[in-house]
């Protein structure tokens, strides 16, 4: 017998969770709903750790979804520091880390990603972030305090972002990664110049086509890298930014259906292999009736939550809101900002209008004259058009009022 049984078990209290706690409660009813999440914090809004919050100008609390007293007047059981340790899909149990068991319902996994980690000598020295989490940005605020030179290893989101918000604070930032220009592997060459262009001359120092080979120090700390090529640089502290993998062990372990991706492979319901499982986030693996790339799988809290709203409504019942193009936005401090309506897989063309160096430009990623991405920057009305002609066939000269660029990619 079960210690505990409620309508609605979410795992995870992250954007998704968090969502699809609201959406249930606001569909009406008195049903019973409970989050486990391992975050000591209740649900937060994750892109502060690289920036607000980084900084110290955010404090914790004002990053929270809501109030405290939010989940009491709704009705709905938080657990935190709290994890499911064992899904007995067939019989709709689960296994808590606090000893209890919870019969359920309907249930959401929700349970996000999992940062990689750097594999090289010297990979566990003292000095070495990863930043993921609250607690992860306490670590790099602390660490960095007194530390004059930092390395970020990765030229993507995290490592742009946490390189503008430290170098904003006086810190020298240098960025060592193996793409040739940052944020390449998304965004293409000459987008990806043009950022690194506005990074350089803001003080940061970027290092292309270089692979980690060591981390050096001594048996207490870092004190610098060591790249493949030979390039060695001095380092304090050390930030990795290299990506995510989804976390899919509760998942495997209850025999649930993956992705080619790696992720939970759930249906256009959010449904996964298991009848009354849904997965929503970080861990979904989805097929898309919008998006030109066709079977995708997104990380980014604006996907996480359109996800929750519509696992709630699929759980509950209820009609599912349309799909949402899947979207997200990036700072680099207040040196720069763009929205972003992707992911584009791959493209064949670039159009772009504006002036990328000034970062004032929208960036056309087209897959055989289909809008397979836009990415904009200080033009916010190009963003309602890209959402209108995204997954269309356009007109490239029309486009932009410009002939179509050769790829960039």
């Amino acid at each position: 017998m079960a210690d505990r049984e409620v309508d609605f078990l979410i795992v995870g209290g992250g954007h998704a969770g968090y969502a699809c706690a609201r959406e249930l409660r606001e569909l009406g009813g008195d049903s019973s709903i409970m989050v486990v999440s391992r975050e000591p914090d209740p649900p937060y809004d994750r892109t502060a750790c690289s920036k607000g919050y980084l900084a110290g100008d955010t404090s914790r609390e004002a990053v929270w979804l809501c109030p405290p007293d939010w989940w009491d007047e709704n009705g709905i059981t938080l657990l935190p520091k709290t994890s499911v340790l064992k899904l007995a899909a067939d019989e709709h149990r689960a296994s808590l880390s606090d000893k209890q068991t919870v019969r359920f319902g309907s249930a959401l996994i929700a349970t996000g990603a999992m940062v990689r980690r750097l594999r090289v000598e010297g990979g566990q020295r003292s000095g070495i972030h990863y930043l993921r989490a609250l607690g992860n940005a306490d670590g790099i605020r602390r660490d960095v305090e007194h530390a004059e030179d930092i390395v970020l290893v990765g030229g993507s989101y995290i490592g742009t972002e946490v390189a503008a918000t430290l170098t904003a604070l006086g810190k020298r930032c240098t960025i060592v990664m193996q793409e040739d220009v940052v944020l390449q592997r998304t965004f293409g060459s000459e987008v990806g110049r043009a950022v690194q262009g506005l990074l350089e001359a803001k003080g940061v120092t970027i290092h292309g086509g270089q692979e980690v080979e060591e981390i050096t120090g001594d048996d207490e700390r870092v004190s610098g890298v060591r790249t493949k090529a030979g390039l060695e640089l001095a380092a304090q502290t050390i930030v990795v930014g290299a990506g995510v993998t989804p976390d899919v062990q509760l998942a495997r372990g209850a025999g649930l259906k993956l992705g080619d991706s790696g992720g939970i492979q759930v249906d256009t319901r959010l449904q996964t292999s298991a009848p009354g499982i849904f997965a929503a986030g970080d861990v979904a693996e989805f097929d898309s009736r919008i998006h030109p790339a066709g079977r995708l799988r997104v990380e980014h809290w604006e996907v996480a939550a359109a996800h929750g709203r519509r696992a709630a409504a699929a759980m509950s019942g209820a009609e599912l809101p349309d799909e949402e193009i899947p979207y997200f936005f990036s700072d680099l401090h207040d040196w720069l900002s763009y929205e972003y309506i992707g992911p584009a897989r791959e493209w064949d063309q670039v159009v772009t209008s504006g002036s990328l160096e000034e970062g004032d430009f929208s960036a056309w990623y087209l897959d055989g004259g289909r809008v397979a991405a836009v990415l904009i920057a200080g033009r916010p009305d190009e963003l309602e058009r890209g959402r209108q002609l995204f997954g269309q066939t356009v007109d490239p000269e029309a486009l932009a009022g410009q002939a179509a660029r050769p790829p960039t990619s």
